[in-house]
């Protein structure tokens, strides 16, 4: 009988170790603990869908998408809407209906050092890159919840840009569509474009 080979999509847990290290710089647990949400989230999804993301941090989730998607912040098919929560939404990018994974608090605390870490309950210093590591491994996604969701039109709302123009205030160019002047001079805090409000980014259809 032969032996099942550890994956993350298409990698073998080293491999992908390999590529977040390459990738990110070093072997941040973020990043990998990303990668088991986003393998999650793909095996709740149709095959051969074409998928958009949104990421709800900045921090190394991106990078996971990025790695294991071809989502990237280039082409625009993942979008950062940066509430702080560690959670990543896969969707179809005709209907908005996807899949949202995100880390568990309620769950987590199975696994000491992984809690240490995402609740900063330990210093950097203080925390040992291989017990994460192999607590990483080991939990996989079972630290994670699962949600079936549908994005919001304004997410999936195609970001084009008509002509470009110079800002009287700041003398850099910006998108005329945002108005007189760009919208750093405005003093606006935009997410690609849209002003920040009360809208919802998603609508949840069932907890899974």
């Amino acid at each position: 009988m032969s032996e099942t080979v550890e994956r993350v999509r298409s990698y073998t847990f080293e491999e992908f170790v390999d590529r977040v290290k390459s990738f990110h710089g070093y072997e941040a647990i973020g990043v990998i603990i990303g990668g088991f949400m986003i393998d999650l989230a793909y095996s709740r999804l149709p095959e051969n869908g074409l998928i958009d993301a949104v990421c709800e941090t900045s921090k190394c989730l991106p990078d996971a998408v990025q790695l294991l998607t071809p989502c990237t912040l280039g082409n625009g098919w993942v979008r950062v809407i940066n509430v702080g929560r560690f959670a990543v939404t896969l969707y179809d990018k005709r209907t908005g209906e996807g899949i949202r994974v995100f880390v568990d608090p309620a769950k987590i605390g199975a696994w000491p050092e992984l809690e240490a870490w995402f609740f900063k309950l330990k210093t950097k210093k203080e925390q040992d890159p291989e017990d994460l590591l192999k607590e990483a491994r080991r939990a996989r996604a079972d630290m994670c919840g699962l949600q079936a969701v549908k994005v919001a039109d304004w997410v999936r709302k195609p970001r084009h840009h008509g002509r470009f123009v110079v800002c009287p205030v700041c003398k850099e160019s910006y998108p005329a569509d945002d108005g007189e002047t760009c919208l750093a001079c405005q003093g606006k805090l935009a997410i690609e474009g849209h002003d920040r409000s009360s809208e919802p980014y998603f609508v949840l259809l069932e907890n899974l």
